[in-house]
């Protein structure tokens, strides 16, 4: 959800106003450079991608092209912390973009500039695969289980369960081969509990409700005219990536359960994709071992038909940047004499003043209220 900012920031943001960039390397935790000085980059936020938010980042001083292996900008474990701000006259109110561990520093070592990318913190959970089959057993509820795959890899990562009513499941036990991805098993435990989860702003990883336009709050307008903060739309319909059936399998070989499954069809006579008219027939396949009950399997499918039945309606756009923003945010879009709402799927934050932010809405939906 949309991270906290202060009326007078929100207010700001709607209005010309100067900005900040602070950027800070880190290695071992112990900061090793503050304030680098960039001459371009962006954060992207993505909730399709397995690693939530990147970093691409140009800096002109060749002094910090990596030399050696604890150089601030070298790329063994080395990680940046960046902030996008508004200075007030009483001080800069920082907001948070995300902790990136440095991949691929790269500079013509006479002229420079020196160029980098970074991932946020789940990209070190997929680096880690299992060396031998790892098993949820012993580790009674979801949480348990993710807590346990993830400090495998990282002893201090903070872990915080979001969910609406806090649920934490009985985990049913499951095991994954030597070499599988050990954040995809990490995925399959939160959707076992029907949740997503993800690396925030702050570095931890978040177990969160999926988010639902129909009933989320709405957390952010951007509106064209006079006061509105839209600079450019575009909009797609498309049939890709939409369902009206949703199929879910649980079939747990590791504790002997009897398979179980579940089918949930998009049943609103007055839908456009109801299941039998004249959309057709199209159905979403998902099984994991994670999910030993019918009524979880009903559950689960019943989460991922509101996501599949979404009008696969997206709306690419451009717009003065809100660095509080985060992926899933329910947006009210007001342009072409419309007010609609739509879930956030992807943007891009950019770290100079010159920059708009590129925003991808998924969903569309006519905003009643």
């Amino acid at each position: 959800m949309m991270q906290t900012i202060t009326p007078a920031f929100q207010q700001a943001l709607t209005v010309s106003h100067r900005m900040a960039v602070k950027v800070d390397a880190y290695y071992g935790g112990t900061l090793t450079r503050a304030n680098i000085p960039i001459s371009d980059g962006a954060v992207t936020l993505d909730r399709g991608s397995k690693v939530r938010r990147s970093l691409s980042l140009t800096v002109a001083d060749l002094s910090l092209l990596p030399w050696n292996a604890t150089d601030p900008l070298a790329v063994y474990g080395q990680e940046l912390r960046v902030f996008r701000g508004i200075p007030f006259a009483s001080g800069t109110e920082w907001v948070p973009l995300g902790t990136f561990r440095i991949d691929e520093p790269s500079a013509d070592v006479h002229r420079g500039p020196i160029t980098l990318t970074g991932k946020s913190a789940e990209v070190a959970i997929q680096d880690d695969r299992f060396a031998v089959p790892t098993s949820t057993y012993g580790y009674t509820t979801c949480v348990d289980a993710i807590t346990y795959l993830i400090h495998e890899t990282d002893p201090s990562a903070v872990i915080v369960n979001a969910t609406s009513d806090s649920r934490n499941p009985v985990c049913p036990v499951a095991t994954w081969n030597a070499q599988a991805d050990r954040w995809d098993a990490v995925v399959q435990v939160a959707r076992a509990m029907n949740a997503e989860i993800y690396c925030d702003a702050t570095n931890r990883y978040v177990i969160a409700d999926t988010p639902n336009v129909l009933t989320s709050p709405v957390a952010w307008e951007i509106a064209e005219g006079e006061g509105g903060t839209l600079m450019s739309a575009a909009r797609t319909m498309s049939r890709a990536a939409v369902y009206n059936a949703v199929q879910v399998a649980g079939e747990n070989t590791s504790s002997n359960a009897t398979p179980v499954s579940a089918t949930v069809y998009d049943s609103d006579p007055t839908s456009p994709t109801r299941w039998g008219g004249p959309f057709g027939k199209v159905t979403k396949f998902y099984s994991s071992a994670l999910l030993s009950t019918v009524v979880g399997c009903t559950a689960v499918a019943q989460s991922m038909l509101f996501d599949a039945t979404a009008p696969n309606i997206q709306a690419a756009i451009s717009a003065a940047p809100n660095p509080a923003l985060e992926p899933g945010d329910v947006i009210r879009l007001r342009y072409a004499r419309r007010r609609n709402l739509f879930l956030l799927q992807a943007l891009t934050i950019p770290l100079t003043a010159a920059g708009s932010s590129s925003i991808t809405l998924r969903g569309g939906k006519e905003d009643t209220a």
